[in-house]
């Protein structure tokens, strides 16, 4: 049958290509794979019609596909579309098994990921019952298959349903601030805290309620005749350069007792080189082995921006009677990670040390790329990683609120050394704590732990997401005043879920099953046992005075921790974002729509405020969206400089966030369709190795040259006062050495003599740092807000050269251009810059890449500044 012929995957044909090694005479003996990726249908349950599906995925996107509804991130469609998860849902395949198959004597059948409450039944018999979103499920099949057609039937409960059902069992809800369930339509009935499911599915202040339903992960029968490597954990006990000790921690299931070997080999630079080779006994069901190994003068993989990402592939083979019966492979990143929590004159350190070297974290929160994580291409999760590594970070933050990501995103971040903060998936809410809660709990952490551990990207595992802070326990005064609505009686059953949860579960599971790591009961916290605080002199913080507290950028000059491990400031997506799910009548920031697309309460309004307290606001609604974006970025990069001139006493700085899952106003520097905002740009280039900061302190501003590589440079400070039209007032230079690993307050200047000589809102300070006669950094300062900058009118010559679907634009200007951004609204492209000043008398040439070869005139060219707002 087709369907055979396309599933069926005997892995001993992949293995004589991929293992070089496998030149020794050696036969196999292999399990089967059959990847039920086909010949799915589904229907509502109740309803008659059947309707194709496709797996991996979800009812709502399956329901688009079949022209059911209509776009759900269109427009308000969101509102007409919450009766799907009142319903239940049924998915249905049928596999054809043959009787060689059918007399293997294992057979069984493992699901990845079922979403979220589903009975599954094989030829009318029940054989699995799943309620949890986060763990996989595997189930023998023996007892149930037939030879010739099965057919297999997965039946999801409506997630509404079941949680309003055990809402009533607890008797009392609990706080989840970020359940939208007016928008679900169930009034104050706050569900998503009682089910194991995807948090920001339920709402969030950047994202839509789409209670999704279905087979999000792929499901595999499994066949196989001998014993299963289940798990294998390559345990870094010591890692150096000159060597890494390393313990293979092996799970393997046999269906009988008997005698095997195991084989380890690793392949460097394509050589393969055998680790060891060890004879076994395995005892019927579990056995666990640890198989310790070194490697002399190791290759460490090391962060973006440290060294390169070396990898070792890990090859482990179990052999019986000269056949090798089972196998499995891993791509591993051998490195050492501490986080180093040391009591000094400020209070306790918190940064991360990758090989014995301290890290500055550079980076961003990640949030999942959608609703509907069907619809996340491998492609998107490259290009969102690769955007990361390409903006200089170096870590980011797996936010609570959304998944466990797939392999695929892990691998990506070890490829591009991006180190993960991954935080369990509890965000903003407080929990049950009834037995059967805690027990799915519990398995889920352990399967996750086992899942990710061996990915080098991986340093730090966290319990949760700003739960502590949020209740607060043993300070009436303080936290998000969730306390205050419960009885004395009900406060203690609610603090008890919380620290049996996250000070005894997930800290057991990580001690047992990955020690390798610190784990961090919540951010933030200043440490074990105490609270956040935005004045923290230990642990990290969450810092949200500007924005949500309205304070003026100048106040991320005060407000510094130890590790600022979430702030932000709200930006609108692009117009050709915009464009995608609006009408023309639409484009009004206070429409029906774009108040849709805003998920924060008093998000546009709160954008208007800063605009209308630093810009000019603009009538046009394309320039609203403009300097929304110049704004945020001008923002985000004043937290960055704060925080990096405070280094070594701050070592972190991870900016909430960086990608969106639907087309919306939020936070984040990547829109939803995958668009750099002026905030990328900006961060890109203050995540630079070497930067200058420029901080107001007083009356006078401070120049700190951020020194991020581990070696001492000799640098030239070059700084000029010029005014708007490009005559220079001052020039002043100086050398200076760059301690390693440092930040160096290097110059003073005094603004108060500044605005004695010049008018502030006429000059500009152009910094740059030079090494060794060339520029590698310059950065430009205004002395005062932009509303009151006197900038010339647009003066701007434009000139084009193109070869084939490559595109330069070399932009020139006599005056100061202010933020000048570019775009082809006819050619959706990305430019390796923009939202940049042009500087009078200088050039700049950026590019792009078409999406097909087609003639650009210059009239094509769309350009906008802040000097166009300021002279409008």
């Amino acid at each position: 049958m087709l369907l055979k012929k396309i599933l069926v995957i005997t892995t001993g044909l992949i293995l004589l290509i991929s293992i070089s090694s496998c030149k020794e005479t050696m036969n196999y003996e292999m399990k089967e794979l059959i990847e039920l990726e086909h010949n799915w249908q589904f229907q509502m349950k109740g309803d008659s019609t059947w309707m194709p599906a496709t797996v991996p995925g979800c009812v709502h996107t399956d329901l688009l596909a079949n022209n059911k509804i209509p776009e759900p991130y269109y427009r308000i469609n969101e509102k007409s579309l919450q009766w799907i998860d009142k319903k239940d849902w049924i998915y249905q395949c049928n596999f054809m098994l043959d009787s060689q198959q059918y007399n293997y004597n294992q057979v069984f059948i493992r699901f990845k990921g079922l979403d979220t409450y589903s009975k599954v039944r094989l030829n009318d018999q029940q054989i699995l019952e799943t309620d949890n979103m986060f763990r996989s499920w595997q189930t023998d099949l023996k007892p149930f298959l037939k030879v010739g057609k099965n057919i297999l039937e997965i039946e999801f409960a409506s997630p509404v349903s079941v949680g309003l059902e055990k809402l009533d069992e607890n008797g009392y809800g609990l706080p989840a601030v970020n359940d939208l369930s007016e928008i679900g339509e169930l009034g104050d009935k706050k569900i998503s805290v009682f089910t194991r499911k995807a948090p920001y599915h339920y709402g969030w202040d950047w994202g839509p309620r789409f209670l999704t339903m279905g087979i999000w992960r792929p499901i595999e029968i499994v066949l196989s005749n001998n014993p299963q490597i289940d798990n294998v954990f390559f345990k870094q006990k010591n890692i150096t350069s000159e060597n890494a000790q390393i313990d293979a921690i092996i799970e393997i299931n046999a269906p009988n007792k008997g005698e095997y070997l195991i084989s380890f080999e690793t392949t460097d630079e394509g050589q393969t080189k055998k680790l060891l080779k060890e004879k076994i006994n395995l005892e019927q069901g579990i056995n666990s082995f640890a198989f310790p190994f070194s490697i002399n003068n190791p290759k460490l993989w090391w962060p973006n921006g440290m060294g390169k990402q070396n990898m070792y592939k890990f090859y482990i083979s179990l052999i019986s009677e000269n056949k090798i019966v089972d196998t499995i492979s891993h791509n591993i990143g051998l490195r050492s990670v501490k986080l180093i929590r040391e009591t000094d004159e400020a209070g306790k350190s918190f940064y991360f040390e990758i090989n014995g070297l301290p890290v500055f974290a550079k980076g961003a929160n990640y949030i999942p790329n959608d609703n509907f994580l069907d619809q996340v291409t491998d492609e998107k999760y490259e290009y969102i990683v690769k955007s990361a590594s390409d903006a200089n970070m170096n870590m980011l933050r797996v936010w609570g609120g959304g998944i466990y990501e797939n392999d695929l995103f892990y691998n990506l971040c070890d490829k591009y050394g991006l180190m993960i903060w991954q935080d369990f998936i509890f965000s903003c809410s407080m929990y049950p704590g009834n037995p059967e809660f805690l027990e799915n709990v519990t398995i889920e952490a352990i399967e996750n732990i086992k899942r990710l551990r061996n990915h080098a990207s991986i340093v730090l595992w966290c319990g949760n997401n700003e739960i502590d802070a949020a209740w607060c326990q043993g300070n009436p005064d303080c936290g998000w005043r969730w306390k205050q609505k419960y009885s004395e009686t009900q406060q203690k059953e609610i603090w008890k879920s919380y620290d049996t949860l996250f000070h005894t579960i997930i800290p057991g599971a990580v001690a047992e099953f990955d020690n390798t790591r610190e784990y961090w009961p919540s951010s933030p916290s200043a440490d074990w046992g105490k609270h956040s605080s935005n004045e923290s002199t230990s642990g990290d913080v969450h810092y949200w005075g500007v924005w949500h507290g309205n304070e003026p950028f100048s106040a991320f000059y005060q407000s510094i921790g130890r590790f600022m491990s979430e702030y932000g400031f709200q930006s609108f997506p692009d117009l050709q974002t915009v464009k995608k799910f609006t009408l023309p009548d639409d484009r009004d920031i206070q429409s029906e729509v774009m108040t849709s697309h805003q998920r924060s309460g008093y998000g546009n309004q709160r954008i208007i405020d800063y605009m209308t307290a630093l810009y000019p606001v603009p009538t046009e609604f394309g320039k609203i969206l403009f300097v929304s974006q110049v704004m945020q970025a001008e923002a985000i990069k004043q937290a960055i400089n704060a925080h990096r001139a405070k280094k070594p006493y701050c070592m972190g700085t991870l900016y909430w966030q960086l990608n969106d899952s639907w087309p919306v106003a939020s936070w984040s520097g990547i829109d939803y369709y995958g668009r750099w905002k002026a905030l990328h740009y900006f961060a890109r280039k203050a995540y630079q190795p070497i930067t200058v900061s420029f901080v107001p302190q007083g009356d006078s501003v401070s120049f700190y040259i951020n020194n991020d590589t581990y070696e001492q440079k000799k640098i030239e400070l070059l700084y000029t006062l010029i005014d708007f039209n490009g005559n220079e007032l001052e020039k002043h230079s100086f050398f200076k050495e760059i301690s390693p690993d440092k930040s160096n307050k290097v110059h003073s200047l005094s603004q108060k003599e500044i605005n004695k000589k010049y008018s502030s809102s006429e000059v500009v300070l152009v910094a740059r740092i030079m090494e060794q006669g060339k520029v590698i950094y310059t950065d430009n300062y205004f002395f005062d807000i932009p509303k009151n900058l006197n900038l010339p009118k647009r003066d701007i010559q434009v000139s084009l050269k193109q070869s084939g679907k490559e595109l330069e634009i070399l932009l020139k200007s006599k005056k100061l251009m202010k933020n000048l951004y570019v775009c082809l609204p006819e050619s959706d492209v990305q430019f390796n810059d923009n939202y940049f000043d042009l500087m009078p008398g200088e050039s700049i040439i950026i590019n792009c890449t078409l999406p097909e070869e087609k003639h650009i005139l210059e009239t094509d060219v769309n350009i906008l500044t802040v000097n166009d707002i300021l002279n409008h």
